[in-house]
């Protein structure tokens, strides 16, 4: 894992900047290594678009991942910035993610990277605090899991959700074999713009695929 506490206590760490699998250029595919990294993690089914479980783990994932924040800033005297939301995408058929894009075959897996020192009990204060609200449905299927991903191939989305298609078949289908790789794991969306306050075209999405030699 990239040194999270190398700056210290006294300033406010933001790992986008910190952690160089954060970073990827426009179509460009580049083949790194991805650190093992902890993350909060509620999984689902369907399309994102429609489907209620999408809507109640987002209102579950972030209302934790911000008490978490001010009680690492105020009790554990460490500071930092939220991640953006990250998520896991798989399914029977590789093709509803390409030329298909069927989102109503598509399993999720929502994700908020979390620092090191962050524990379980630390989530457990976290979740207990926010139950109290009344107001994240899905508390209960909230999970803290390391994730292990190794050697990726990463690329740079700019635009829309629904553009990925040519791209993730290029990955696939071309620079994938084409570098004697094969693909593992599953398909890692990073979500680097707010599609609430940011306009379709100008979405920056890190696009990554596990792989190996």
């Amino acid at each position: 894992m990239d040194k999270l506490c190398e700056y210290g206590v006294s300033m406010k760490s933001d790992f986008k900047k910190q952690i160089s699998s954060y970073a990827a250029k426009h179509r460009l595919f580049s083949v790194i290594t991805v650190p093992t990294l902890q993350f909060l993690m509620i999984d689902g089914h369907g399309d994102p678009n429609t489907a209620q479980s999408y809507r109640d783990s987002l209102a579950s994932l972030y209302p934790v991942a911000y008490k978490l924040k001010f009680f690492s800033k105020s009790q554990l005297d460490q500071d930092y910035t939220v991640m953006p939301l990250e998520a896991l995408w798989w399914s029977d058929d590789m093709e509803s993610f390409t030329s298909a894009r069927d989102k109503s075959r598509w399993d999720w897996t929502l994700m908020n990277m979390v620092p090191d020192w962050i524990t379980q009990e630390h989530v457990d204060i976290a979740v207990e605090t926010v139950a109290r609200k009344g107001e994240a449905p899905l508390l209960e299927a909230l999970r803290l899991e390391p994730l292990h991903e190794g050697l990726s191939v990463q690329t740079l989305h700019i635009g829309p959700y629904d553009d990925e298609g040519p791209v993730l078949e290029e990955m696939h289908n071309k620079f994938i074999p084409e570098n004697s790789l094969t693909m593992t794991g599953k398909h890692h969306e990073i979500y680097l713009g707010d599609p609430r306050r940011t306009a379709p075209e100008k979405l920056r999405t890190i696009l990554r695929q596990p792989v190996k030699e």
